[in-house]
């Protein structure tokens, strides 16, 4: 196939991209960094903004499909830039699709999309967006994700959405490393009881899932203007877990407790007064992370192991094991550790 990934040089699309041309496929990727580890083996390279039509269209030419996983993922920022590169970089692809007469889209969504402020136990995806969001990134995802999904069937056009559930792994940037950081400066804290449930997805399983999605869809399939969920089938208890991991990399387990409501209140707090003072570094708690740090959220893939045939290829205690060697192997500085997803 001839493949244009969006963010191919970002931690879940390079993974797609290096699965993809290891099969033969030719892969375009389009990002802002030329990359030249992908063009050593090959890759060609468009390097572009997402907000800009001219190139994301142009980028769209002589393609059988289109794995479009640029997002900006934040837990902060200006309404602007998560439009700009969540709502209009997805507009922008699904015109540059119809315009060369693309015949699959595969988008990279997030089960935040239906995230509200309770527990989300074993859901599938009939569960309903919620009425309001608590931050930009899901309230921008969602409005991408029903813009392709509205695009299905139209200039022949096939859709289908994944939304895979905190991707973690080896070359992390995000995740692992913003809970890592905030345990080594002792910032760590246990948000709620600390029995909450959560999902997660193994970074190669997650790529998986798109190749999967992106042989599969056609006119008329059965994944066709869908929506699935994504993650290692492995439900575990949150804060179990992520001790686990600070006890591999040999950091004091977290134990300090606050109270939901305390957390998100102070979230609340640090919000008005990022936005007052026009603080660029995102606030030490938000209101929505704070939820997700309490609240269980765990999925059922019924449908993805049925349409798509995905079952997570590595399983967890294995995909850990990966992460704490890649870990321990590079220095501390490549953790960016920033974001939480």
């Amino acid at each position: 196939m001839k493949t244009l990934v969006t963010g191919g040089g970002g931690f879940l699309g390079r993974y797609i991209v290096e699965k993809l041309a290891a099969r033969g496929d030719s892969v375009r990727v389009l990002g802002r960094n030329p990359y030249p580890p992908l063009q050593s083996v090959g890759v060609e390279t468009v390097q572009a903004d997402i907000r800009n039509r001219n190139a994301v269209v142009n980028a769209c030419r002589d393609v059988d499909v289109v794995f479009h996983v640029a997002s900006i993922v934040k837990l902060w920022g200006a309404w602007e830039e998560f439009r700009g590169i969540n709502v209009d970089g997805t507009t922008n692809v699904i015109e540059g699709c119809k315009a060369h007469g693309v015949p699959r889209l595969v988008y990279t969504s997030t089960p935040s999309v239906v995230f509200g402020r309770g527990d989300l136990c074993n859901i599938d995806e009939t569960y309903p967006y919620p009425e309001r969001y608590d931050s930009f990134y899901p309230a921008s995802k969602a409005m991408a994700e029903r813009a392709v999904l509205s695009a299905n069937g139209g200039n022949g056009l096939s859709t289908v959405v994944l939304r895979p559930h905190l991707i973690w792994g080896p070359r992390d940037t995000h995740l692992v490393p913003a809970v890592i950081l905030r345990a080594r400066k002792h910032q760590l804290m246990i948000v709620g009881d600390g029995r909450a449930i959560v999902d997660f997805t193994y970074v190669e399983n997650a790529a998986d899932a798109h190749l999967l999605a992106g042989d599969l869809l056609s006119a008329g399939s059965t994944v066709a203007g869908r929506a699935y969920f994504i993650s290692q089938d492995e439900p575990v208890l949150l804060w179990e877990f992520v001790n686990l991991i600070l006890e591999r990399m040999h950091i004091r387990r977290a134990t300090r407790k606050i109270p939901l409501p305390v957390a998100r209140a102070v979230g609340a707090t640090l919000e008005i007064v990022h936005s007052a003072l026009h603080l660029e570094a995102e606030p030490r708690v938000t209101r929505f992370l704070a939820i997700q740090l309490a609240r269980s959220h765990y999925f059922n893939i019924s449908r993805a192991k049925q349409d798509l045939g995905y079952t997570p290829r590595v399983p967890t205690a294995q995909g850990l094991d990966r992460l704490i060697e890649y870990m321990e192997q590079t220095p501390p500085s490549s953790h960016r550790g920033v974001q939480i997803h």
